[in-house]
Parts: structure tokens; C-alpha cells; sequence
């Protein structure tokens, strides 16, 4: 199964499909959430309807700078994994949309309480899975891929916990643009492709093993 991975879109919707016709064919796109940068509903709709010929199969979460109301958007445009599992074969998606509480005060924020609570909802649909993959906006606290350019780590404690606990095989989020990096807990593989709206992305393939690359437009 070859999966394509974007984060941090930000309104530049036609990155995702300029990307898309140089990556080739995939069978399921990945968006990791801030779709927009405070976009409305409309604007969420027309980047999901123009995404979906893209792949066999879209998955998609919220990121804390989209909102509640497009969280509630992607459920019925049936594309959300937000505290959702879904299995495709022995490969299990499942995802949490938002960001943990911060002083920024950006549109969609959580305690990490309530954070926890939706990665476990998910998790229980596809616990068995061969291969089971985190789309999770927000990354773990205390990698690579949450350090800031100041040096402060800023990732999420509830997904920290979750993937030490678990040791699932791929957690793919974003939200900290600087922090573009491959890296692991245990044996899962933690990935943040840098922002889509840079062209950045990451392409998985999940075969015997899965493998995880970052690339560019």
C-alpha cells in the first residue's frame, strides 16, 4: 500500500494535487489537518471534493488552525478519523484532530485529557491491525518533531503516552512547521513532513515493513 501524507496545507489546496501528479498513483491520501489557516466550511468542502479523485481513499483530520465546525465537516463528508478507526486490509488509520491548549489560543484547542480520550476511541477499532497508523494533527512531546525554533519541545503529552504505551508502527502529524523530521519512540516511527504549503510531504509504504520518506515538490 503506498500512502501520501500531507500537514499544514494552510489553503494552499492545489499543492496537494500538483504533488500528487509528480508522487504518482497512490492508494490512500492522507491530510493531517490545518486545511486552512480560519477558513470557513465552503472552503474545506471544495479542497475535500477536489482532493478525492486523487485516491482510492481519503482520510483527513482538523488541526487547531480549522476548527470544530470543520472537524464536524470532514464526519460528513465521510472523511474524517478524527477519534475514528478505519482498517484497510491488516493496515489500521485511525486519527485526533486539534491541538493541545497553548497560549497562541488558535481555533481548535483541547486538553490533553480529552486528547487521550479520542486517540483511544480510534485505537479500538483497529488494535489488531498488522500495521496500525496515528494521523494525529498535534505530534508526541519531546522529539524531533515538536522542537520549535527556540528549542522548546511543544507536542502533545496525551500522544507521548499513547504511542509509549502502544508502540503502533507510525504516527504521522505535523503542526510545528520547523520541526520536519523522521523519529522514533520505541519502534514506532514518529513523522512530520514539514508544511504542505512549503510542498512538503511524506510518501509511506506499507509492504512486510513499512518505510517512510520525506519529500519535496
Amino acid at each position: 500500500m503506498r500512502i501520501a501524507y500531507f500537514v499544514d496545507v494552510h489553503g494552499h489546496f492545489d499543492i496537494v494535487s500538483q504533488a500528487l501528479r509528480k508522487i504518482g498513483a497512490v492508494d490512500v491520501l492522507v491530510i493531517g489537518g490545518d486545511i486552512t489557516r480560519a477558513g470557513s466550511l465552503d472552503e474545506v468542502t471544495r479542497a475535500i471534493e477536489g482532493w478525492r479523485p486523487l485516491a482510492p481513499q481519503l482520510f483527513a483530520v482538523a488541526g487547531n488552525w480549522d476548527s470544530p465546525e470543520i472537524d464536524d465537516r470532514l464526519t460528513e463528508l465521510g472523511v474524517s478519523l478524527n477519534g475514528r478507526g478505519v482498517a484497510l486490509g491488516d493496515i489500521g488509520f485511525f486519527g485526533l484532530s486539534a491541538a493541545p491548549e497553548s497560549p497562541l489560543h488558535t481555533p481548535y484547542e483541547l486538553n490533553e485529557k480529552e486528547l487521550g480520550q479520542r486517540i483511544e476511541r480510534g485505537f479500538a477499532s483497529v488494535r489488531a491491525s498488522r500495521i496500525r497508523i496515528l494521523c494525529a494533527h498535534a505530534p508526541p512531546k519531546g522529539t524531533a518533531c515538536d522542537q520549535t525554533m527556540s528549542g522548546q519541545h511543544v507536542g502533545s503529552i496525551a500522544v507521548r503516552s499513547f504511542v509509549e504505551r502502544e508502540q503502533i508502527d507510525i504516527v504521522l502529524c505535523g503542526h510545528i512547521h520547523e520541526g520536519r523530521a523522521i523519529d522514533e519512540i520505541g519502534t514506532a516511527k514518529i513523522v512530520n513532513p514539514g508544511p504542505a504549503m512549503a510542498g512538503y510531504y511524506a510518501l509511506v509504504t506499507a509492504g512486510d515493513y513499512p518505510l517512510v520518506s520525506l519529500e519535496a515538490c
